[in-house]
């Protein structure tokens, strides 16, 4: 019976820990929309191999800025902040996602799309370093 019980504690604890990985996504649109109005912070997760052949737009390279992350960062810790990687099966996102939220920003969103699917919808992407 304890051990019965010792293992719905740890299911419970560890579904309590996955959930707090996980953040709202961000629609195509939503995105497209917040970028054209400068209003949202990018953060690509995909390692800089990838971040220097293609990336979103304005998206920093988490890979480089992770120990600085925290200057690189708007001020205002309501500001829309969005973590993607690959596609919708990547979850390297929750990096990016949970040292924004470490550091206070309440307004961190997931684009689970990713760059393929960035690329798949005909969007343009940039190639380069920060």
């Amino acid at each position: 019976m304890k051990y019965l019980l010792a293992l719905v504690c740890a299911l419970v604890v560890s579904s309590v820990a996955v959930a707090e990985d996980k953040y709202p996504d961000i629609s195509h649109e939503e995105l497209k929309e917040a970028i054209a109005k400068k209003t949202v912070t990018l953060i690509d997760v995909n390692g800089s191999k990838s971040y220097e052949k293609r990336h979103i737009p304005g998206a920093l390279d988490y890979t480089k800025i992770k120990d600085e992350i925290a200057s690189k960062l708007p001020k205002d810790k309501n500001a829309l902040i969005v973590a993607y990687c690959a596609n919708e099966n990547c979850t390297a996102y929750q990096r990016a996602a949970k040292a924004a939220k470490d550091l206070g920003y309440t307004n961190v969103k997931h684009y689970s799309k990713g760059i393929m699917g960035w690329e798949d919808a005909g969007e343009k992407t940039e190639k380069g370093q920060n």
